[in-house]
Order: structure tokens, then C-alpha cells, then sequence
């Protein structure tokens, strides 16, 4: 019965707090059935006139409302289930229930979350794919927002691998945002998880988006910040980390990228862990890395002057010509050479480097 008020309470749109002292009234008063509960007079007074007139008109669609979950395949987790995130049940504003879809017992797996900015630079999108197939690959699930930028890159790096991610939505399951990302999310509902603590057919709003970053942080093990500005939203993950003692990481940046400020802050001010490889957080957690053969690649000599010059990170064709002497059709074939056998990335900007 627990479940189906919450559910209720949940349809009418009523706010985790306000849920939490309905349900106080729930268990003080006996209350075993929705039509009680609407009557209930303790119920009334912790309701907003316009929360309880919605508590009310949703009785006639509430049948109707969870056959749709259910045909829809989505399961709803209350926090008494046992199902439901042993990380999330001691938090002071734990979500009284969670709407999921997807592989539901990755909510009590080894998760980590990877958050940041929603425009990277290359360097920050190298560094999230980078580090999101490592962490995944070691068997850690991989946790972020679903939005642009390094949450959707880690999300997708992790399906790469074969490993396992869970996306934690500011709005119902039925309302994929950013609209772009609703393939990745159907994706991750086949072989992930995707999670909310709203009802399906609520729209995410500027003010959910930070409150599902608790989940997010209360989730994980520890948050890992590969690009953000100080003004980014990616601060209130990190406050919400730091406030449930899970542990944080940071990956150094360039200092005169805005981008890097808040991870060269946090590591300057020893509040995250400084992360340069993915050791850095395996070993953190007594992890063991994933070994991988080493292959030996032969590359001509015209190769390896490419793959040196771009061992001080990121450069364009310009330099590489002057710095190389190599002719122009020449070094367009090594590039496309070294490209395809996976040694260099060529980026968006028209730059090279390392893979």
C-alpha cells in the first residue's frame, strides 16, 4: 500500500518534502487507501490548496496512470524496496521513490559519476571518453546527466566498451532532454539504465535539473570533474558530493581555459583528488586496472616524426607541415594513415592528436 500512495502522491506532482510529511501523517493515522487519504483532513493542511486540488481530480486517472508505467516498461522503486540504492536511503533528502527503465540492479552496483561542462574542448572531450571507457571497462558503472557535452560523452563511452551507465534525468522518462540524446537514451534503456524521481509525463525545469544532481552525487562512489567553468551547474554536483562525504576527482587543465577552472580550483584547494590517469582513481578504490596487450606498431620513419611532434599534445596541419618538412601530400597520407590504423584522432577543429 506504501507504494501505491507514494505513486499517487508522486502523479499529483507533490514535492519530496511535502511527500515525506504526508507520509508521516499515512503512518500516524493508519491510512491504507487513496480515498482516505484525500479525505484526510492532517493531509490538507501540509497541501497547498492548488497541491490538493490535484491530489484529488488525479483518482479518477490513477488505474489507468500505472497500467501506462507498465505497458511503457517502467518500474517504480520505493525506498523500503530492496531494490532501491543502498547509497541514496541515509540521505537527508533522499527521493522518496525513483521511476526507472532499464537493468535496475545497477542501482546498487559499484557507480561513479562523471560531470562537467556542456561544451568540452577537445582536449576535455578526449580526456571524458578517455577515462569514462577506462573506468567502465575496470567494471565501475558509469553515472551522469544525459545532458550535451562530457555527460553524454561519458554515457556513450561506456556503451562503447560494453560496460554498464545509468542516466539520471531532471524530467519524467517521457521527456528526454535534451531531445537529441533520446536515441542514447533508449540505448541506455536496453543495455543501462535510465532514472527519475519525477513522473513520466513531467518536463524537466531549470530548478529539477540541480536537484537531480543529488542523485547523481548520492549515487557514486565519487564524482570525477573533467571540464567545468566556476559559474558551471556542475558545482552543485560537486557540493552535493562534498556535503555526503563521497569522494571527488578533478582532472587538471590548460590555466588559461575557462573550461579547467573549477577542476584546477578543486585540486589547488585540495578538496578533489588530482587525476591524470585512471589509476589515479582504480588505485583510490583498490581497484585492478584492466590489463591490455601491448602491440608493438611499426610506423615509417615520416609516421613517427608526426607521432613525436604530436607527443606535446594537440596541434594543427600547419605546424605539422612546418615542423615536419614534410610535403603537403605526404603528410596528408601519413595522417590518414596513422588515422585509420587508430593511432591519432583527428578533431572537430581540424587538429590532430594522439588516440
Amino acid at each position: 500500500m506504501k507504494k501505491k500512495i507514494l505513486t499517487y502522491l508522486s502523479l499529483a506532482e507533490i514535492p519530496n518534502k511535502k511527500m515525506e510529511a504526508v507520509m508521516e501523517i499515512v503512518e500516524e493515522n493508519g491510512i491504507d487507501d487513496i480515498r482516505k487519504l484525500v479525505a484526510d483532513k492532517g493531509v490538507m493542511s501540509v497541501l497547498s490548496a492548488n497541491e490538493y486540488a490535484n491530489l484529488a481530480k488525479k483518482f479518477d486517472v490513477f488505474d489507468s496512470y500505472v497500467k501506462n508505467l507498465k505497458s511503457d516498461g517502467i518500474e517504480v522503486i520505493i525506498i523500503d524496496d530492496e531494490n532501491y540504492p543502498n547509497r541514496l536511503k541515509d540521505l537527508p533528502d533522499a527521493p522518496l521513490l525513483l521511476y526507472v527503465k532499464g537493468d535496475a540492479s545497477l542501482l546498487n552496483s559499484d557507480c561513479f559519476s562523471i560531470v562537467g561542462t556542456r561544451i568540452p574542448s577537445n582536449y576535455g572531450k578526449f580526456v571524458t571518453e578517455k577515462l569514462a571507457r577506462e573506468l567502465a571497462e575496470a567494471g565501475l558503472t558509469i553515472v551522469s546527466g544525459l545532458a550535451y557535452g562530457v555527460d553524454s560523452l561519458s554515457h556513450r563511452s561506456a556503451l562503447e566498451v560494453g560496460g554498464k551507465t545509468i542516466a539520471v534525468l531532471g524530467g519524467g522518462l517521457n521527456h528526454i532532454y535534451p531531445e537529441a540524446n533520446t536515441n542514447l537514451a533508449e540505448e541506455m534503456m536496453k543495455k543501462g539504465l535510465v532514472i527519475s524521481e519525477y513522473p513520466p509525463f513531467s518536463p524537466p525545469t531549470k530548478y529539477t535539473f540541480p536537484l537531480r544532481n543529488r542523485i547523481i552525487a548520492g549515487l557514486s562512489l565519487g564524482t570525477l570533474i573533467t571540464e567545468a567553468s566556476k559559474k558551471s551547474g556542475t558545482i552543485h554536483t560537486k557540493d552535493y558530493t562534498l556535503d555526503y562525504g563521497r569522494d571527488l576527482f578533478a582532472v587538471p587543465g590548460n590555466i588559461n581555459s575557462s573550461k579547467s577552472e573549477l577542476p584546477n580550483e578543486l585540486i589547488r584547494s585540495s578538496q578533489a583528488e588530482c587525476v591524470i590517469e585512471v589509476d589515479d582513481i582504480l588505485k583510490f578504490y583498490g581497484i585492478d586496472g584492466v590489463k591490455k596487450e601491448e602491440k608493438t606498431v611499426e610506423v615509417s620513419f615520416d609516421e613517427q616524426t608526426i607521432l613525436n611532434l604530436l607527443k606535446d599534445g594537440e596541434q594543427d596541419f600547419d605546424y605539422l607541415a612546418q615542423k615536419s618538412q614534410l610535403p603537403t601530400n605526404i603528410l596528408n597520407s601519413c595522417l590518414t594513415t596513422l588515422e585509420i590504423r587508430g593511432l591519432i584522432r583527428r578533431m572537430p577543429s581540424k587538429t590532430f592528436m594522439l588516440a
